[in-house]
């Protein structure tokens, strides 16, 4: 199969890669590697959120958890300077990762960077484009994963949580979380949250 651009190249690259995941997931019955539903997720969100995106988010975005299967959790001290550390060490491992295949795919250095800079969220506050990825991770938390992740913990600590992943957010990113079909208890548990 013949890719015309450098996006379709790059893209089918990520897609391979997410393909390799050992973990599976069930969507409508069939069964796929869960860090392609993730990034398929995560795009569809991204449509929802700012449907004139340029490539160099839409690549970003589709790779944010670039084989993120290979350095799991438990690879970490399981202590709050674990998880950050481990955060980082994935944000950085990830852009150079997908700077690699832009590259190979025919972008220039300069959207190449640029990709990278996305995945490794620098600028949250003043980028208004890793302000959109960030949306969109906190979007496909609460739609794809709060619901699990909700009845593994205590509520004081999903609270905070979900506090903290709001005050990320923007209005934008606000008003498609509200539209997000939940269950009873978690749609409660984000009103209380939501109202301090």
């Amino acid at each position: 199969m013949a890719f015309e651009s450098p996006y379709e190249k790059a893209l089918a690259a990520i897609d391979s890669a997410h393909a390799l995941d050992p973990n599976k997931t069930t969507i409508a019955g069939a069964e796929i590697p869960y860090e392609l539903h993730y990034a398929q997720k995560c795009t569809s969100y991204l449509e929802k959120r700012s449907p004139d995106a340029p490539e160099h988010l839409r690549l970003a975005i589709r790779a944010q958890h670039f084989r993120r299967w290979e350095v799991p959790r438990s690879s970490y001290p399981m202590t709050r300077v674990g998880y950050h550390s481990w955060r980082t060490f994935l944000k950085k491992r990830q852009a150079k990762l997908v700077e690699t295949i832009c590259k190979d795919a025919g972008y220039s250095e300069e959207t190449t960077q640029r990709v990278g800079a996305l995945i490794r969220k620098e600028d949250l506050k003043e980028d208004e484009e890793t302000q959109v990825l960030e949306d969109v991770a906190c979007l496909v938390f609460l739609d794809d994963q709060f619901e699990a992740f909700e009845k593994e913990h205590d509520e004081e600590k999903i609270i905070k949580i979900l506090q903290k992943t709001w005050g990320k957010m923007t209005e934008k990113g606000h008003e498609l979380a509200l539209q997000i079909p939940m269950g009873e208890r978690p749609k409660a548990v984000i009103a209380k949250a939501l109202a301090g």
